[in-house]
């Protein structure tokens, strides 16, 4: 799945009328059809897209990512500096929470399960980051990304030597990986919210269900209907997990979809055979903290738009940086754009620890919403 939504690479400017005007910018879709096979595969292709505007971070130096490169099979192409502000946002937002959890001391190892992660580099990076921290990473996604995700890493040595595998072997399908620190899963999420209570899992191997672990969901689960989105959360936080282990999410999402700017964005996607089921059914920040409850999520929710992490979160010293990169003219619109996403993240501590709590408790929020 996508970290990006196509054909959001619009600027938004005010027309005579006062409304707002868009400017589309490439980005991937399906051609014809409204069938779920058509929409899948536009999902599917957003991977690439999502790659090339780290890419273009990486190259202006808002972020360093020296594992970028390595997925993004597309030549290089820099992105508007108003939507690669929006890419250093999300992931510097994301990064802040997931340090925090891996810098709590614990006496167990930690577990990260991230949701459609596509060419994500996260648990690269955090081997570098964190070398010491004892770390169990899973990626679950459809089987063609998970499939060029493993090329991508059989290609490229220095990948293998993050994992720590000199003889990296995938399963004869292609598609999956399994090792004691990292593991890909070839998977489509929905068919965990099909299952009756005594069916058979489908095979994680190295998933444990008792360690600390997150779950990453960064443009993943806006993808699928809210009702089934339920029920794999609670496959995930029942079945795979003890209902006692200590959990935690973590989503990106974008949200307002009925003021001018999230219709105009529903109504571009659609085009291209893309729907976002959670954006109606969550539009608000007030939904995304009720609805981490649902999750079972009961010692804490929290949530914030990407304009108030911008604001609250980064430091006036790195603000200043990222400003002298490249020139933005557009100050008006990336307000509004950082305004139509946003960050949640809720914990259950579990019987026996507070981990959560102390990791996140003290995390500033957006009060409302």
């Amino acid at each position: 799945m996508s970290h990006e939504i196509p054909n959001l690479k619009t600027l938004l400017g005010r027309g005579r009328g006062g409304g707002l005007r868009s400017r589309a910018r490439g980005g991937y879709g399906a051609s014809g059809g409204g069938s779920e096979a058509a929409r899948d595969h536009a999902v599917r292709g957003t991977d690439q897209d999502a790659a090339g505007s780290r890419v273009s971070c990486v190259e202006l130096g808002y972020l360093e990512d020296p594992y970028a490169e390595f997925f993004a099979i597309q030549s290089s192409t820099r992105r508007l500096p108003l939507l690669n502000r929006g890419t250093y946002v999300r992931t510097s937002a994301i990064d802040q929470l997931v340090d925090r959890f891996l810098a709590t001391p614990t006496s167990t190892a930690k577990q990260i399960v991230s949701l459609g992660a596509g060419t994500d580099t996260r648990f690269f990076r955090l081997r570098d980051k964190h070398p010491n921290e004892i770390l169990i990473y899973h990626e679950i996604d459809f089987p063609t990304n998970t499939a060029a995700k493993l090329q991508s890493i059989r290609r490229h040595t220095e990948l293998q030597d993050r994992i720590g595998d000199s003889h990296f072997t995938m399963l004869p399908t292609g598609d999956s990986y399994h090792s004691a620190s990292y593991n890909v899963h070839a998977l489509d999420l929905r068919s965990l919210a099909t299952l009756s209570s005594d069916s058979p899992l489908p095979e994680l191997p190295n998933l444990s269900a008792g360690l600390p672990t997150l779950i990453l969901s960064e443009m993943c689960l806006i993808y699928i209907d809210s009702s089934t989105v339920s029920a794999i959360m609670n496959t995930l936080l029942t079945r795979y997990l003890k209902p006692t282990t200590p959990a935690a999410v973590i989503l990106y999402e974008p949200i307002l979809p009925h003021d001018a700017f999230g219709r105009t964005m529903i109504s571009n996607l659609s085009t291209r055979n893309i729907q976002l089921p959670t954006l109606t059914a969550y539009p608000q920040l007030s939904d995304q903290r009720a609805r981490l409850k649902k999750y079972g999520f009961v010692n804490g929710s929290k949530a914030a738009d990407t304009y108030f992490i911008w604001r609250e979160w980064v430091s006036q010293e790195e603000k200043e940086r990222v400003a002298a990169l490249e020139m933005l003219d557009e100050l008006e619109e990336l307000d509004l754009l950082l305004r139509h996403y946003c960050v949640a993240w809720a914990w259950r501590d579990g019987e026996e620890s507070t981990h959560f709590s102390k990791a996140w408790g003290e995390v500033r929020e957006q009060e409302g919403g």
